[in-house]
């Protein structure tokens, strides 16, 4: 077989007529900024996600950042954070003039609520999970945290659009919770984009304010703001893919249990957790990801079998650019996931065969039958 990593038309294909349609619509219309759709779609994804308001922006970079911009977060401040993210969390920090604190990972590979503890200092204002692969981290403990020392959460949940932690969805639980619709992402469109949940009267005109060049409901400029506007043409798009995007989530479960029953038995592999529809947890798997020794071998045996994978952000974690000098970090947990983890295909266009095929392949590296 030949397995990409990610079918990028099958964004497009599975919806195309309604895709299609949808874009039309807008186009004859001419209304690509800040337009109807663009209000529909913001409140049918806030009530998918229980959220008071959502305010589509124009990417997640830019949530994460505008968030903290919100919150008043600025030069002598801290902001604690994951080593394993992408460089955007820890960039919309920088970019505020405010001082990333990375902290290790726990087994679950997201950020350890002990290791966030032993971080803070009297400059931290900000506690950041970033909510990865699909997962939400134990928010009890972060919130806990952030009560105790009088500190904001604003959630990366990028990759968690409708995962749960004791049924509270990502994005959810603080000041803001930020979502990539990057277009690999479970709910994607076609170019990027992002938003914003916030429960918060003040965050939310604060956030429509700051990302359309500080301007108010009448138009007038109150504040410094951004052009960081959602197109209308995108949320037409994703007002479609949102009507399916229950079962993209049920399957992407079940592919996860298809791999968990694959390969469980496998004792050179660790792997994420199964669905667990009894749990705390409800993950809807953005990522697969695991860890495997003798890693690189098994990815280019797989690569010569026609499987292709990924290592998240190209292997590398945040406190690991060292260009970037952002000081040191002694995080041994990280550095010890990132010489064992990988990502296998993980997307609603893989048939039930190909993930037996990968976990053959796998299972034929370690000479298991």
């Amino acid at each position: 077989m030949n397995i990409p990593f990610f079918r990028y038309p099958h964004v497009f294909n599975q919806q195309r007529e309604e895709i299609l349609s949808a874009m039309l619509k807008v186009a004859d219309r001419g209304a690509f900024i800040l337009q109807e759709e663009l209000v529909e779609f913001e409140a049918k994804i806030a009530a998918f996600a229980g959220a008071k308001y959502a305010v589509g922006m124009a990417n997640g970079t830019d949530t994460l950042f505008l968030a903290l911009r919100s919150a008043g977060i600025g030069p002598g401040d801290e902001v604690i954070l994951a080593s394993h993210t992408y460089i955007a969390t820890a960039a919309a920090v920088h970019f505020n003039g405010a001082t990333p604190v990375l902290v290790d990972c726990g087994p679950d590979h997201l950020i350890d609520p002990c290791a966030i503890e032993a971080a803070i200092t009297p400059r931290t204002k900000v506690i950041m999970p970033t909510q990865l692969n699909g997962r939400t981290a134990n928010m009890t403990a972060i919130q806990a945290l952030a009560e105790k020392h009088h500190l904001v959460v604003i959630e990366d949940a990028a990759q968690a659009l409708g995962s749960k932690f004791k049924g509270r969805s990502a994005g959810t639980f603080g000041y803001a919770g930020s979502i990539s619709l990057y277009p690999a992402k479970v709910l994607g469109c076609f170019g990027d984009g992002g938003l914003l949940f916030t429960n918060d009267d003040t965050a939310y005109a604060s956030l429509r304010q700051l990302r359309d060049h500080g301007r108010n409901d009448a138009g007038r400029v109150v504040r410094w703001g951004m052009n960081s506007r959602l197109d209308n043409l995108q949320a037409a798009i994703l007002i479609e893919k949102l009507k399916i995007y229950p079962q993209e989530i049920q399957r992407r479960r079940s592919l996860a249990s298809l791999y968990h029953e694959g390969l469980k038995d496998v004792k050179e592999l660790s792997l994420p957790p199964p669905p667990d529809e009894a749990g705390d947890h409800f993950d809807v798997y953005q990522n697969y990801e695991l860890q495997a020794d003798n890693r690189d071998a098994l990815r280019a045996y797989l690569a010569a079998n026609g499987v292709r994978t990924i290592i998240q952000w190209a292997g590398t974690p945040v406190h690991q650019f060292t260009d970037l000098e952002l000081g040191k970090f002694e995080l041994p947990a990280t550095d010890r996931l990132f010489q064992r983890c990988f990502l296998l295909p993980m997307n609603t266009s893989l048939s039930d065969s190909e993930v037996g095929y990968i976990c053959e392949t796998i299972r034929n590296f370690y000479g298991r039958k």
